[in-house]
């Protein structure tokens, strides 16, 4: 997930962020099979929650998301996806599917160790699916500090970098959404959740207890007695 400034736009209510937390927390709740982690980028990446099957701590993590809060400014959508990778190649499991939110574009700081296509060959050769979502209703503004009292807000017209994001899904096997309001965001998720079906291998266990022995007595008894009258009371004489 995405968590550069400009996730903090409100063209997508409450915010973009707030949206796609939201709509993030909505699908791990309906996934209680599988085994789901988090990693977040902005200026650089970070694994804010490993791959987990504890629901309430990967939940609380994504609640805890602020944008601006933990990484430097930038967008390394690269290295966002070359660290998701890493997390699922440890994986042993057949089915690998990252999730990839952006509203942005690459904008890398020299700090940068991993481009956007380097990822996407690792991706491809660790057999990685990848769903792409570029988040947006309307061009993203961020803020300049120019001295003044108030700082000015800036558009960032060619802020979403589709065509990266279409490249991704295709090559990878994944496809990409665009979401442009809130709505749309759960639309996208309810698709992916269908197409992403998990399939559950069950062992049932059946623990036998015998209870013949009752009716077997029961039988063996009757005989007897049967066996006692005809020697008895329903004895025959010639």
């Amino acid at each position: 997930m995405d968590v550069s400034g400009s996730m903090n736009s409100s063209d997508i209510r409450p915010s973009r962020m707030e949206a796609a937390k939201q709509m993030a927390i909505d699908f791990v709740q309906g996934r209680p099979v599988d085994r789901i982690g988090l990693v977040i980028f902005s200026g650089e990446s970070f694994t804010q929650c490993p791959i987990t099957t504890d629901r309430t701590t990967l939940i609380q993590q994504i609640q805890s998301l602020e944008s601006r809060r933990y990484l430097k400014d930038g967008t390394v959508i690269g290295e966002g996806l070359a660290t998701a990778v890493d997390r699922l190649s440890r994986s042993s499991a057949v089915s690998k599917v990252i999730i990839l939110i952006t509203d942005g574009k690459e904008d890398a700081p020299d700090t940068r160790l991993i481009d956007p296509l380097t990822a996407l060959e690792i991706a491809k050769s660790q057999r990685v699916k990848v769903y792409t979502i570029g988040m947006g209703a309307q061009p993203s503004t961020v803020s300049e500090n120019t001295g003044n009292t108030e700082p000015r807000r800036a558009a960032a017209f060619d802020f979403l970098d589709e065509q990266l994001l279409q490249n991704m899904a295709d090559e990878t096997g994944g496809k990409y959404f665009r979401a442009r309001d809130k709505e749309g965001l759960q639309q996208i998720y309810n698709q992916i959740d269908k197409l992403e079906k998990s399939e559950v291998d069950v062992t049932s266990y059946k623990k036998y207890e015998e209870r013949f022995l009752p009716f077997a007595l029961a039988a063996l008894a009757f005989l007897f007695l049967e066996l006692v009258l005809h020697f008895t009371i329903f004895r025959k004489f010639p």
